[in-house]
């Protein structure tokens, strides 16, 4: 791609967190310019009335989905939430490529997909071809994608984690647990009572015990990596933050593996790999050390039990959780480095 092409993109679903971050990220990319702005409930609004961080940005107003004009376009990320996305993105003209930051393609069992999210899949065809978005484990295929299905946050953070360990034989992949703590904005803009300031404020609770829907993603690309299938103990808790994400996960070395092989496995597999960062020996990944940026930290630790260990996997679950690995795989597509737009430091304090 020439370095002075300019992408036409339309955000669908920018009334949304991962929308507008994505917004947010794209604006200051160098080969995007943003062309239409679809959010259905805010039709005819400035972006800047709905997002108001967003004001200085020349933004165009936000139209229906209907009303996009698809001419000119070259690329859609589409921040719908699940359900909604694969009939939209089944409808849109076949030239286009799609980033999704849903959950509709990232199973690939449609049977799999009903019994998660209780309803039948009805672009079965599309779910064939899209390709799991995990930047740093998919780059060759994404790059030839038409339609790239972004990973939810809490695999995001844990696939980065464990895939390399599951996949050299480093752990025993039939004995993880994966304890996830993620800041309110995961759970979306909408009104929900939970993440109301005086029901999430000054608490810490877990939701969806045994039953969260990030399970069978992370399921099903462990079970890639083993070549054995893989069920995982993972259960999800609520910050009272905006944002931020961090997952404990302990495991089992495998027969005579030390932490110290583990590390050096991680080293290996992301020397090449600009976001994900493996923090010295004793150094404690943080949310706040994140914040803002599309870098996951991933520390590890021997556990107190002999033959255990402790893998620490930190985000931004609204970058490289999402909006920011939507622009990365955005980056891959279309042949740009795969850094652009995306190298801001995290925000601290």
């Amino acid at each position: 791609m020439s370095k002075d092409k300019k992408m036409r993109v339309a955000v669908i679903g920018a009334s949304g967190y991962t929308g507008a971050d994505l917004i947010r990220l794209a604006a200051g990319h160098p080969h995007i310019e943003i062309a239409e702005l679809a959010a259905n409930t805010h039709a005819g609004k400035p972006m800047a009335s709905v997002f108001p961080h967003l004001l200085a940005l020349g933004l165009p107003d936000l139209v229906t989905t209907e009303d996009v004009d698809w001419h000119d376009i070259d690329a859609v990320f589409c921040g719908l939430p699940h359900g909604t996305a694969q009939d939209i993105i089944a409808a849109l003209p076949e030239r286009l490529r799609i980033i999704d930051m849903s959950a509709d393609f990232r199973l690939r069992d449609a049977a799999v997909y009903k019994n998660w999210y209780g309803r039948d899949h009805d672009a079965k065809g599309l779910l064939k071809t899209a390709v799991y978005g995990l930047s740093e484990h998919y780059r060759k295929e994404i790059a030839a994608a038409r339609l790239t299905a972004c990973p939810g946050c809490y695999p995001t953070a844990a696939l980065l984690a464990l895939i390399p360990l599951v996949g050299s034989d480093l752990i025993d992949a039939g004995d993880i647990v994966i304890d996830a703590k993620s800041g309110v904005s995961g759970a979306g803009r909408g009104l929900k009572q939970n993440t109301l300031f005086s029901e999430a404020g000054e608490g810490l609770s877990p939701y969806a015990i045994g039953s969260h829907r990030h399970a069978p993603e992370i399921e099903q690309e462990l079970t890639a990596a083993s070549g054995r299938e893989v069920v995982v103990n993972f259960t999800p808790h609520l910050i009272p933050m905006s944002r931020g994400e961090l997952l404990t996960c302990y495991v089992r070395l495998a027969g005579g593996k030390t932490v110290d092989d583990l590390r050096r496995e991680l080293i290996s597999v992301y020397k090449d790999k600009t976001f994900v960062r493996i923090v010295p020996d004793g150094v404690i990944p943080a949310t706040q050390f994140v914040r803002g940026s599309n870098y996951c930290l991933i520390g590890l630790f021997a556990d107190r039990i002999p033959g255990r260990a402790i893998v620490i996997s930190t985000l931004d679950n609204l970058v490289k959780g999402s909006a920011g690995q939507a622009l990365q795989n955005f980056n891959l597509m279309f042949g740009f480095a795969e850094e652009t737009g995306l190298t801001q430091a995290p925000l601290f304090p």
